[in-house]
C-alpha cells in the first residue's frame, strides 16, 4: 500500500504547487488517514517538498481499526505532556526553510490557526480547501473493497436479527444487539450510531432508539452500517411486524419503494448530482409527499458516514465512475410510522453493468 499512499501525497502536492504552495499541513483526521494509511489521535501530516512526515504523540495503529501506517512515510512522535502537533509541523516547515504552508482552514479552529502563525509568523499561511476530500471522491478498487466487505457484515448482522424474536423487545436493545454484531462479524466498529425505530417512530431520518417496545402491527425500520478498515457503509430496511401489513403501509412502502429504485437507476458515470436527488423525489413529490422530505436523496460514503457528493435539489457536479453513493429516500406520517430504504452502491458505467449494488438484503416487504 505504500505505493497508493504516495500516489495519493503526490496528487495532493500538485495541487499544491499549483497554488503557490509547496508545504502543507492536513489535519482533519479522515484525510490523514487518507494520505498516511492511520491517524492517532490529534496526528496530522506535514507535506513537505522533499519528505512528508506524521506528526502525532501516539504509537500509530496502535489501536484496533486505526489502520497500518504507510512504512515509507517517516513518523515524529512527540512526547505526551508536548503541544499541539499542528504548532509542532509548523516549527517543522520553519526550520526546513519553507516559505509558505497551506492549511486546512475549513477544520482549524481560530485559535489554532492563531496558534500556528504565533509559532511562525514569517510563514506564509493559504488555504488549502477541500483539496484532499476532492481527491478522496473517487475510490480506488482497495477502497471499493472495504466498502464491499463492510456491507457483506452488515448484511449478515440485519439478517441474524430478522431471525430472531422482536416483538417485546425495546428500540435500544435492538440497536445494540445490532452493533454487537457487526463487530462480531469483524467490524472495526459500527460506522454510526445503530438507529431502530418503531411504530409512531418508523421512517424518521436520524432516530436515537427508545426504551419504545415493538409492537404487532407496527412498521420496524432500521439503519446501520459497519466500518471496515476504516470504511464505512450504509444500509436502511424497513418491515411489518407480527401481521400482514395493512393497506396504507402496503401503499407507502410502495412509492417509498419506487422512490428509491428511480435514484439508483439514475446512477451512472456524467449524471449531476441534483438529476439523482431529482428522480428520487419527484416519485414522492408526486404523491403529496413533498413537505417534510429529506434535504438531500443521497451522499458519498468512504472514510466518513457522510462525504461528497450530496444528492440534493441544489448540488453542484457530477458522477464519475467508482464513486460510492447511498440513495435513502424515506417518508414519515406523524403518529403513524413510515418507511425508510438505503443502500450503498458504487457508481459503474452501462458497459460494467451499471451501479453496483454493496447492501444486498432483500427490499421486499417482509412481515417479521
Amino acid at each position: 500500500m505504500s505505493e497508493v499512499y504516495a500516489a495519493r501525497r503526490a496528487r495532493l502536492r500538485e495541487r499544491c504547487n499549483a497554488g503557490g504552495s509547496a508545504t502543507a499541513l492536513v489535519t482533519r483526521p479522515a484525510n490523514v488517514r487518507y494520505l498516511a494509511g492511520t491517524a492517532p489521535r490529534d496526528a496530522v501530516l506535514l507535506l513537505g517538498v522533499d519528505e512528508d512526515v506524521l506528526l502525532c504523540r501516539g504509537t500509530p495503529g496502535g489501536r484496533p481499526g486505526d489502520g497500518r501506517p504507510d512504512e515509507a512515510l517517516r513518523t515524529h512522535r512527540l512526547p505526551g505532556s508536548a503541544g499541539d502537533p499542528a504548532v509542532a509541523a509548523a516549527d517543522l516547515a520553519v526550520a526546513r526553510d519553507a516559505e509558505s504552508l497551506a492549511v486546512e482552514e475549513h477544520h482549524l479552529t481560530v485559535a489554532r490557526h492563531r496558534a500556528i502563525g504565533s509559532v511562525a509568523p514569517r510563514l506564509r499561511l493559504a488555504d488549502l480547501g477541500c483539496a484532499v476530500e476532492q481527491l478522496r471522491v473517487v475510490k480506488d478498487e482497495e477502497e471499493i473493497s472495504c466498502l464491499r466487505i463492510g456491507a457483506e457484515i452488515t448484511d449478515q448482522a440485519l439478517a441474524e436479527l430478522l431471525e430472531s424474536i422482536l416483538v417485546g423487545r425495546t428500540e435500544r436493545h435492538l440497536a445494540l444487539e445490532l452493533e454487537r454484531r457487526l463487530v462480531d462479524h469483524g467490524a472495526d466498529c459500527p460506522a454510526f450510531t445503530t438507529s431502530v425505530a418503531t411504530g409512531p417512530h418508523a421512517g424518521r431520518r436520524g432516530h436515537r432508539p427508545t426504551d419504545r417496545r415493538v409492537e404487532e402491527g407496527d412498521f420496524l425500520s432500521v439503519c446501520l452500517g459497519a466500518a471496515y478498515r476504516g470504511y464505512r457503509c450504509e444500509i436502511g430496511r424497513t418491515f411489518v411486524i407480527g401481521t400482514s401489513p395493512a393497506d396504507w403501509q402496503i401503499e407507502l412502502y410502495d412509492l417509498v419503494f419506487a422512490s428509491q429504485r428511480a435514484g439508483r437507476q439514475a446512477l451512472a458515470p456524467g449524471v449531476t448530482y441534483r438529476a439523482v436527488d431529482r428522480a428520487a423525489r419527484q416519485v414522492l413529490d408526486s404523491a403529496g409527499y413533498a413537505d417534510g422530505l429529506a434535504p438531500l436523496m443521497g451522499h458519498g460514503v468512504g472514510l466518513e458516514n457522510i462525504e461528497d457528493p450530496q444528492l440534493a435539489p441544489a448540488a453542484m457536479g457530477k458522477l464519475d465512475a467508482c464513486v460510492p453513493v447511498t440513495v435513502e429516500p424515506g417518508v414519515h406520517l406523524p403518529g403513524r410510522g413510515g418507511v425508510r430504504i438505503d443502500d450503498t452502491l458504487v457508481v459503474r458505467p452501462e458497459a460494467d453493468g451499471g451501479p453496483e449494488l454493496l447492501t444486498i438484503t432483500t427490499k421486499e416487504l417482509l412481515a417479521l
